[in-house]
């Protein structure tokens, strides 16, 4: 099918599908793109959760526990802790993952 519709598209409208198709696969990207900086030591579980990828809503709320019942984190591997982040999670997260709330 695709070979049919190819001949039938001129040079133009072939690449304004093209351009379409590309648009189509970036707006459909892992949210890891937007993912914005988050401190782990003050945020609560749902901005932990919308903004780390990887990490749902249950998760988040371990890491806020682990939190309250620790203290702050003193730095982004203590989340290795946590059951359920392992190192990839970790790592694909890490530039988004702040501390500015540890108590010094």
């Amino acid at each position: 099918m695709s070979i049919t519709i190819r001949s039938q598209l001129s040079g133009g409208a072939r690449q304004a599908v093209r351009r379409s198709i590309q648009a189509l696969i970036v707006s459909l990207m892992p949210a890891l793109v937007w993912a914005g900086p988050v401190d782990i030591n003050t945020a609560d579980a749902a901005t932990i959760a919308k903004e780390l990828q990887g990490i749902g809503l249950s998760g988040a709320q371990a890491i806020v526990a682990y939190r309250e019942k620790n203290g702050a984190f003193r730095s982004v591997d203590d989340l290795r802790k946590i059951k359920g982040i392992g190192a990839k999670v970790l790592e694909r997260n890490r530039a988004n993952i702040k501390l500015d709330g540890a108590k010094k």
